[in-house]
């Protein structure tokens, strides 16, 4: 026997049980509630879901549009049956033009079976339709605001670069307690939280090269616990829940950091009055439709608070970039959309579950791969960044070309510079002496940075070579400076990491 509910709009106790006879000789084990008055029917909609509505045509007080129209308010999608034994052809076809689903004479109950359960698989077929058109609509919107990011992104890299070049340089000039530093701390601090901002819309928009390695989840919870620990608090009780013998799975270990961070601040600020975070690890073999990922075998990651929850409309829109529900200055509304960036980048998928006052419980399903979990290599200690060493800087935003130079002058190298390619080769054959490192922009005007390297290699053999850029991943990933063996700084970038840098490539052999 099938399971039905069956919600029946009669004012016959009689006709209603002949109903429900037909449909149990069918196969279905019908669930009921007969109601009389548009009030009854509002009632029978609180706190329960029904599968079907079979409705008489003409009820003391209450007739079938008039009923019909209460349904759709309350579920669009619902089976509408008109089930009467004195309905016209007229009322039937109007009955079917205001949004009936099929009508039924009550002397032919042996059609009712059969039209309830097309009624239903049509009803289930238009609900996964217009799931599925919502969420292509959302892919696009999400799309659209990635290819924004990746457009922007070139130009406020240039713009922080320099901002954040600069300031450090005065940093270096200003001695603690002097009346200005306070303001260029700020200023840094500014510009650090904007660079954030740029590279979490990056994530979001999987436009950012991740560097994915087979490792252990539980290992990397674990690694992480002391930092969310932190961030927490003391009135929110932070468990963790390891499944032994967890599978690996091939991620950027960074960037899956950076999604417990997010969902854990994300469930923090739903705990204000405190509560219990829980992050627990577990494998997960998936069938068809028993979740709605696609088969296979996963790890998955869940985080679970007993935070104030979400209501259907706020979680509809949690992965949108820039949405929140914070007050205003409290949140950038792109921590989810960042989450949702990485797991769809790194091969996996984002479920949440939550209600008002009960909490929310995000799981992220990480496809396992076989390999064996790669032991994380030991750090070595950072080599020197000064210099004495000629170095080129090709650069044509004038801003970024002279904090590189003031930078690397004052680390002692001897800075050449030039706006473009031609420039570039016009000061290397102007230039008397060697030339061991060319310092460029990846994406130029008038030349590439890697067709003025196979220019300048002509005739410096032993050159080598920096690159940097302030575009997306995505975007410069075609110029191949992602390949193994190729030295590349993304902009934004401080004077010390500058140094740092060039030091270590100086320093290869």
């Amino acid at each position: 026997m099938r399971p039905l509910r069956v919600l029946l709009v009669e004012d016959s106790a009689a006709d209603a049980e002949l109903m429900l006879r037909a449909l149990k000789a069918s196969g279905f084990d019908p669930v009921h509630e007969r109601v009389e008055t548009a009030a009854a029917l509002r009632a029978a909609f609180e706190g329960i879901t029904w599968d079907v509505v079979l409705s008489d045509y003409y009820l003391p007080e209450l007739e079938a549009p008039a009923a019909l129209a209460l349904v759709r308010e309350r579920a669009p999608d619902m089976p509408f049956l008109v089930v009467s034994g004195s309905m016209g052809e007229d009322s039937a076809v109007a009955a079917m033009k205001a949004g009936a689903t099929d009508y039924i004479m009550k002397d032919r109950l042996q059609r009712l079976a059969p039209a309830v359960e097309r009624a239903i698989e049509e009803a289930a077929v238009r609900r996964d339709r217009r799931r599925l058109e919502q969420q292509l609509l959302a892919s696009q919107r999400l799309e659209a605001v990635g290819r924004l990011a990746g457009g922007v992104a070139h130009d406020f890299n240039n713009v922080l670069t320099a901002i954040l070049g600069s300031t450090e340089l005065l940093l270096l000039d200003t001695p603690p307690g002097a009346a200005k530093r306070e303001e260029l701390e700020i200023i840094r601090e500014a510009a650090t939280h904007a660079q954030d901002l740029i590279r979490q819309l990056l994530a979001f928009s999987s436009r950012q090269a991740l560097k994915p390695v087979v490792l252990d989840v539980n290992h990397l919870v674990k690694n992480v616990g002391k930092m969310l620990r932190r961030l927490i608090g003391e009135n929110i009780e932070l468990t963790t829940e390891p499944a032994p013998d967890v599978d690996s799975v091939c991620a950027d270990p960074g960037q899956l950091e950076q999604v417990l961070v997010n969902l854990v601040v994300n469930a923090r600020d739903a705990m204000p009055q405190g509560g219990r975070l829980t992050i627990a690890t577990a494998n997960l073999a998936v069938t068809e439709g028993a979740v709605p990922v696609p088969p296979g075998r996963y790890v998955v990651l869940r985080v679970t608070d007993t935070g104030t929850g979400m209501d259907a409309v706020t979680m509809e829109r949690a992965f949108e970039p820039f949405f929140t529900t914070k007050p205003r200055g409290k949140g950038s509304g792109l921590g989810l959309a960042t989450v949702y960036g990485i797991v769809r980048q790194s091969g996996g998928h984002v479920e949440v579950e939550s209600r008002p006052g009960a909490g929310t419980t995000f799981r992220i399903y990480l496809p396992r791969v076989e390999a064996v979990a790669e032991q994380g290599a030991a750090s070595t200690a950072a080599t020197p960044a000064r210099g004495v060493e000629t170095v080129l800087v090709v650069e044509d935003d004038e801003r970024v070309r002279t904090l590189a130079r003031k930078a690397l002058e004052q680390a002692g190298y001897r800075v050449l510079v030039a706006a473009g390619g031609k420039e570039a080769l016009a000061a290397a054959e102007g230039h008397d002496g060697p030339i061991d490192l060319l310092m460029t922009d990846v994406v130029m005007p008038e030349m590439s940075g890697r067709t003025l390297t196979r220019r300048l290699t002509q005739r410096h053999p032993d050159l080598k070579v920096l690159y940097m850029s302030g575009y997306s991943d995505e975007d410069i990933a075609q110029h191949g400076v992602f390949e193994a063996g190729i030295a590349f700084i993304k902009k934004p970038f401080t004077p010390s990491v500058l140094t740092k840098k060039l030091r270590e490539v100086l320093d290869e052999t």
